[in-house]
């Protein structure tokens, strides 16, 4: 099993013949990721790096039966990509774009919460990867072995590197979901963190966040009351950065005593979570916790 994405999904890349949209297609296709084609108005019947080319969604989802999508839209025309594949009736959309105005994702995230049962993961992330079956986003596959462990990121890197210490520990990843660090995101924290607890081949967490905002401290709580049915890991990054400056992501920002690292931190241990002081404690922490 795995969360959002796998060997069955059919999917699209909004922005498929621009620059990025073509060299992060192509890496999904070698990875294996079944891509059924891509979206760019005004070029609709041509063929793309094998893969035909819409004019819209509804036109991939008619046609090629796409159920997933990921965008590599610019910023300016990233919201209205967004709502156009929820119209059209895609399930999963996966938005890496970057620099969508904070305004724009008011309007999508109300938009959206009109059609049931569609997941928005993004925007500013690096996407969704089941290893073996889908990579769809912009990390580095190899990085990535099959297993039994989700994780849950608000950073790309850190995804990576979490990945990283999961497979060095002798484990592997059931799915990995970069959420983003936007201060608007459509999948929070504790909705990624739910999509695992109620996946039976997921058997632990790992929970990367970071200083802004009440995401981890909600997944926390959450994960708590579900009487910690699987172990979480968690690290929050961001320890040594000043009050009231962006770190990083737009949505790394102190506002309060609530949002630094170590209120993080002692909400996330409080409610039961494993916290790791660094990353490269992630895979040791895990084994410790399942050979228990």
């Amino acid at each position: 099993m795995s969360v959002l994405v796998n060997q069955h999904s059919n999917i699209i890349v909004q922005g498929f013949t621009g620059k990025e949209g073509s060299f992060h297609a192509g890496q999904m296709i070698e990875y294996g990721t079944n891509i059924v084609g891509g979206v760019t108005p005004g070029k609709g019947g041509q063929v793309h790096l094998d893969k035909p080319v819409f004019n819209t969604v509804k036109e991939a989802v008619d046609t090629a039966k796409a159920d997933t999508t990921i965008i590599f839209v610019p910023p300016k025309f990233a919201a209205d990509a967004i709502m156009e594949a929820a119209e059209a009736g895609i399930k999963v959309i996966i938005c890496i774009t970057e620099g969508i105005p904070v305004q724009d994702m008011v309007k999508v995230r109300a938009y959206i919460n009109n059609f049931e049962g569609v997941t928005l993961i993004g925007p500013n992330c690096p996407g969704v990867i089941t290893p073996g079956e889908a990579k769809v986003g912009i990390m580095p596959g190899f990085v990535f072995k099959k297993g039994n462990i989700g994780i849950v990121s608000k950073s790309g890197t850190l995804t990576y590197e979490a990945a990283d210490q999961v497979v060095k520990a002798g484990l592997g990843i059931s799915t990995a979901i970069g959420i983003g660090g936007d201060p608007i995101i459509g999948t929070p924290t504790k909705e990624a963190v739910e999509m695992f607890m109620n996946d039976p081949d997921t058997e632990a967490i790992v929970m990367i966040g970071e200083i802004g905002g009440n995401y981890e401290a909600l997944a926390a709580k959450y994960i708590s009351e579900t009487g910690n049915k699987k172990p979480v890991v968690g690290f929050i990054a961001g320890k040594t950065a000043p009050k009231g400056r962006t770190m990083g992501h737009a949505g790394a920002i102190i506002g309060g005593e609530d949002d630094t690292a170590e209120a993080k931190m002692r909400i996330m241990r409080e409610n039961g979570i494993h916290v790791v002081e660094s990353p490269a404690e992630i895979g040791s922490t895990l084994l410790e916790i399942l050979n228990k």
